[in-house]
């Protein structure tokens, strides 16, 4: 009897000791939420430098307002029509334009990360025609004799043209990786080249009546003026995803907004799909 409660002594120590050198289960990963904490979540790694194409689709706004004032004042210069009758003030309804067209293109660029925030910038380029035109006239008559003794019946017209061809945005980025996706959000400045052209005609009836002035031969003078190969400048921004595919092949898409100043105030807006590399 005392040898059995010897035995039972002894094969309980052997376990206690056994159970003392066992890991604890419960600090593995997989039972305490492992599987989000990193043992099934593998974010993509995306520094390094990149290049890629890139197909897109959108609208170039263009407002022709009053472009074409500069121009029709030089024309009329020392008149007693522009003097006293402001028609290169004239309202001639140059007004807005909105044209749809595609474009494709290519990137390139370089990204920084610090675990799962990237920052990089960017060179995106896209090749169309971007464009847009548009055409007013307006016709008035002198409510009275202008200095020279004279009634006065004017026609001005007026058309402007732009087509941006190439268009290169310079972009600062930064995203969150989560996965294997990159959403993103850019600014930057912006390039384009344009080409365009502008027209203005200014026909001048006088006499000594309203009904003298009508009935006369007119006089017309016009001017016209070609830009090609026009630098423009403004601002980019945007946002868009990355999606790791396989490899260092990515694929994307991407909203972009694009605005340029100047006499003929342009906003471009598309949207893009393009495929990637990053080495």
């Amino acid at each position: 009897m005392r040898r059995l409660i010897l035995a039972v002594a002894m094969t309980g120590l052997v376990q206690g000791a056994q159970a003392a050198d066992l890991p604890d289960l419960t600090d593995l990963p997989i039972l305490r939420g492992g599987l989000s904490d990193g043992l099934s979540r593998s974010t993509a790694y995306w520094q390094g430098y990149y290049v890629g194409g890139q197909a897109g689709y959108g609208s170039a706004d263009m407002n022709f307002t009053g472009s074409n004032s500069a121009m029709t004042a030089t024309l009329l210069s020392n008149t007693v029509i522009e003097n006293q009758m402001g028609v290169s003030q004239w309202p001639l309804f140059l007004g807005k334009t909105s044209q749809r067209n595609s474009a494709f293109g290519a990137f390139a660029g370089y990204n920084a990360q610090w675990e799962d925030v990237v920052l990089g910038v960017e060179v995106s380029y896209l090749h169309g025609s971007f464009s847009g035109a548009s055409t007013a006239s307006a016709s008035r008559i002198s409510g009275t004799a202008l200095s020279d003794g004279n009634f006065h019946a004017v026609t001005a017209s007026s058309t402007g043209s732009m087509d941006i061809t190439d268009m290169g945005t310079f972009r600062a980025r930064a995203g969150y990786a989560y996965g294997n996706f990159l959403p993103y959000m850019f600014g930057g400045f912006a390039l384009a080249n344009a080409n365009i052209v502008r027209s203005v005609t200014v026909s001048d009836q006088w006499g000594g009546t309203p009904a003298l002035a009508n009935a006369a031969t007119p006089v017309t003078l016009s001017a016209s003026q070609t830009e090609g190969n026009h630098l423009l400048y403004g601002y980019s921004a945007g946002v868009g995803v990355d999606m790791m595919l396989v490899g260092g092949l990515f694929a994307r898409a991407e909203y972009e907004y694009v605005r340029f100043t100047g006499a003929i105030d342009t906003s471009v807006n598309t949207v893009r799909g393009g495929l990637g590399y990053k080495f």
